[in-house]
């Protein structure tokens, strides 16, 4: 069954000329970052991440979650891109093809993977704004080397509010510039290619329907079935950084 999904997945790659990637926690798994419902230190693991993402936790007492962000932000820097990220540079630098990501991972293990067109639908951990003034922040972050409870956040230096963390939180809308950008991407795809994700977490999962529409082709890559399994045109039982090398190196030898 692998092998027969692997020839029906390098065949629908063959075909396409302009390839979306959708990809999801699963994508960052490989390379050591847990989902963000995971605990990533014992610090916080009577705390419920959930409550760590929202406007109204950051209005009660900012700083134990600039500490967690910040925390993240370090586990981030000390990951290493694994093997489908890098594929997925490689798929882009084949000629004759555009190849982009739409991400709902706010890492930036895409874009050190080798990945120059990126869209991240739920903000960057690595992207800093006012939380009155939407002003980007520009200053210093010092990311601490181990996991603390609190940390103060800077203020913005043209309003004076606290700078926060430039992730969409529950109950916010997802940044309207890169929302469209995606709705674009998906509608002009030849192929979407569904890495890592459950295809639960609206609005985000709608995209490949978007595509699907608009006629695209859907290969899904996930060791289990998702919500998108229904949707697909091939299904590949394997992992991202199992499976998108295979396909890519298929695609070299042809």
């Amino acid at each position: 069954m692998g092998t027969d999904q692997f020839a029906d997945a390098l065949a629908l790659a063959r075909d396409a000329a302009r390839v979306e990637i959708f990809t999801g926690a699963g994508m960052s798994a490989e390379s050591g970052l847990d989902t963000f419902r995971d605990a990533q230190t014992g610090l916080w693991t009577k705390v419920d991440p959930v409550a760590f993402a929202s406007v109204d936790s950051w209005a009660k007492d900012p700083e134990p979650m600039w500490a967690w962000y910040l925390w993240r932000g370090t586990v981030c820097r000390d990951a290493d891109p694994n093997a489908g990220h890098r594929a997925i540079a490689d798929w882009a630098s084949l000629d004759g093809v555009h190849v982009g990501v739409t991400t709902q991972n706010i890492d930036d293990l895409h874009e050190r993977g080798g990945a120059e067109d990126v869209v991240h639908l739920h903000g960057s951990l690595f992207a800093y704004r006012c939380t009155i003034c939407s002003r980007p922040w520009k200053g210093r972050i010092d990311y601490p080397a181990e996991p603390v409870a609190r940390l103060a956040p800077p203020e913005c230096p043209l309003c004076g509010n606290l700078v926060r963390p430039g992730v969409v939180w529950f109950g916010e809308m997802l940044p309207q510039d890169e929302w469209g950008r995606a709705e674009a991407r998906m509608a002009a795809a030849d192929l979407v290619v569904v890495v890592g994700t459950s295809g639960v977490v609206q609005p985000a999962a709608g995209l490949p329907l978007v595509a699907k529409h608009f006629g695209a082709k859907i290969l899904e890559i996930s060791p289990e079935p998702t919500e998108l399994s229904r949707i697909a045109d091939v299904s590949w039982r394997t992992t991202a950084a199992q499976g998108l090398p295979q396909l890519v190196m298929g695609l070299t030898l042809d």
